[in-house]
């Protein structure tokens, strides 16, 4: 089981008093080392940091200066190393099911989370496949466009029946992404609709990467959307 809302739980204690006593940061880091958590374990704890002081702080200065420091904090993370991450790319394109297969194994083999935001979602084939994430106990998340949402064929009422949370935009701009997220540490991004015409007519790509500075900066885009969007 993951110690994930453990950890948030922790985090959430210790903003009883506003204060991090040296205990409470004894506690956090044992905590941390002995569950190792993935790199969007570390992330969601630090959006959730960030959250909890803000929802503490009214004055639009103060507000602007948590901004700053959140920013700062995100841009050290994406310029941060990899470390011993060997970086993996793939490459796949359409007409043809590459990039249909590349979507599903991705989704097969997702383990904690998923984050997706595309444009539209209308293949039933990579629609069974979110569903059998999320009912075997992957956190899904899912932004798309209010363009397409109700089109005929569109499958963004099933996630919702099936209890996904769903964000939309519903400007008159549009949400126009298609990547993906797979447990914060793969990345799925390029001109592939999720529908049957781009698997069977159109000239698409799909790009498959590992690249850890990569992958955060489309989960920091990701995180931006979410609230946005969770928001609107």
């Amino acid at each position: 089981m993951s110690a994930l809302p453990e950890l948030l739980a922790q985090l959430d204690a210790t903003m009883a008093d506003a204060r991090l006593s040296d205990d409470e940061r004894r506690v956090l880091v044992h905590t941390l080392r002995e569950a190792s958590p993935p790199e969007d374990g570390l992330r969601q704890l630090r959006n959730r940091a960030f959250d909890l002081v803000r929802s503490r702080t009214a004055d639009p200065e103060q507000l602007s200066l948590l901004k700053w420091l959140e920013g700062v904090v995100r841009a050290i993370d994406t310029g941060r190393s990899p470390d011993s991450v060997t970086v993996r790319s793939q490459a796949y394109f359409s007409p043809g099911t590459a990039c249909l297969q590349a979507i599903n194994q991705q989704l097969r083999t997702a383990k904690r989370a998923v984050d997706l935001c595309v444009f539209t979602l209308s293949d039933d084939r990579i629609t069974a496949e979110v569903l059998a994430a999320h009912r075997r106990g992957v956190t899904v998340r899912f932004v798309t466009d209010n363009d397409k949402e109700f089109d005929r064929g569109s499958d963004v009422g099933q996630l919702r029946a099936a209890g996904i949370p769903v964000a939309v935009d519903r400007t008159e701009a549009h949400m126009h992404h298609k990547f993906a997220l797979f447990d914060g540490a793969r990345l799925l991004n390029g001109s592939y609709n999720w529908t049957r015409s781009a698997c069977e007519y159109n000239e698409e790509n799909l790009v498959l990467s590992n690249d850890p500075p990569l992958v955060r900066r489309f989960a920091d885009e990701f995180d931006t959307l979410w609230k946005e969007l969770q928001a609107s």
